[in-house]
């Protein structure tokens, strides 16, 4: 089975810090080739993969501003349409835009849908709806009108996330800092927990962050800037709790699984895909507002860490991920 795994060129695959989508290429890559395939990735050329690597794109628009980002896109994206024949099936993680071509190749394609960033882009998805296959991450991020195979969680690598049982009294919030995940929160939620607070990830809101974020910087509250995986392992297992008290309906939440391997519960606001990646009061709580949140970092000592790296491996492990994924493509090949 020839597979080509089509990942984003916003950033490296494997990302160095934040880059959810080229992530879960490469994971889904990388296990890919574990279980025997013939892969090839579609990735910027300093991207790292035990894979055949095709690139035409040296290095990623966001790690690069002179670049043009619609000019690389469709550099990328026709490179592989242009092979497509050598492959079995496309399995595309670049949202809508390669789903142009697929009317025009004859190889099929798989487009994992991580995520709707405007409900402008659906109607492409629409108008590709029985002639293309969809996956999505969550079965909270489905759309109505379109045509699903499968939900297939997001698969993480857990040799990357050792367990700590032992943690230290911090909580942590990791993500990108915009409003939408709701960094502000998390720091209403430290102060009224009388807790130091932890905050690693990319300022996407430069604003929000001058006018929300930095007023409450001390000694209490930290920002310790984009995490890379060393960094990141070590920030999640040593945490007593991450707290994620989104403001949208999430699709997934790469964080929330990576915390639990590591045997960290999960604080976070009951929207989009969390009541799927956390079990109320077993991996954490699913709480509606700052002040349950606050009640929750107080039970704490409720949750068992070892359930919550078990129910995480359990779910959503690259392994798993790989499984579900090789059966949908025999599945799509069969017919």
């Amino acid at each position: 089975m020839r597979i080509a795994v089509l990942s984003p060129v916003a950033w490296r695959t494997p990302p160095r810090h934040y880059g959810p989508w080229e992530q879960m290429a490469s994971n889904l890559t990388e296990g890919l080739v574990n279980a025997g395939l013939e892969v090839s990735l579609f990735a910027t050329a300093d991207s790292l993969t035990s894979a055949k690597l095709d690139a035409v794109i040296a290095e990623g628009y966001e790690e690069n501003r002179e670049l043009d980002a619609k000019v690389v896109e469709c550099l990328h994206i026709s490179n592989l349409m242009e092979k497509a024949k050598n492959f079995d099936l496309i399995h595309n993680h670049y949202d809508f835009l390669p789903l142009s071509y697929s009317r025009l190749i004859q190889t099929p394609m798989l487009t994992t849908i991580h995520g709707f960033s405007s409900k402008k882009i659906i109607p492409v998805f629409q108008k590709y709806n029985s002639s293309s296959h969809y996956v999505s991450i969550s079965h909270a991020d489905r759309d109505k009108n379109l045509n699903y195979l499968k939900t297939v969680y997001n698969g993480i690598d857990t040799s990357h996330f050792e367990f700590n049982n032992r943690p230290d009294d911090y909580l942590l919030f990791f993500g990108r800092i915009h409003p939408d995940k709701g960094t502000a929160e998390a720091i209403q939620i430290a102060i009224a927990s009388n807790k130091c607070l932890v905050i690693a990830g990319i300022i996407q809101d430069q604003h929000y962050f001058n006018s929300k974020i930095a007023p409450f910087l001390n000694s209490n509250i930290q920002y310790v800037g984009p995490a890379g995986p060393e960094q990141r392992n070590l920030l999640l297992k040593q945490a007593a709790a991450l707290l994620h008290p989104i403001n949208f309906e999430e699709p997934f939440g790469l964080s929330v699984a990576e915390a639990m391997i590591c045997g960290t519960p999960v604080i976070a606001f009951n929207r989009g895909s969390m009541p799927e990646l956390i079990k109320d009061q077993e991996t954490g709580f699913l709480v509606h507002n700052v002040e349950d949140a606050v009640a929750a970092v107080k039970n704490l000592g409720l949750i068992n860490r070892q359930a919550c790296r078990t129910w995480a491996i359990s779910n959503f492990s690259k392994e798993t991920m790989v499984k579900e994924y090789i059966r949908l493509y025999e599945q799509i090949l069969s017919t």
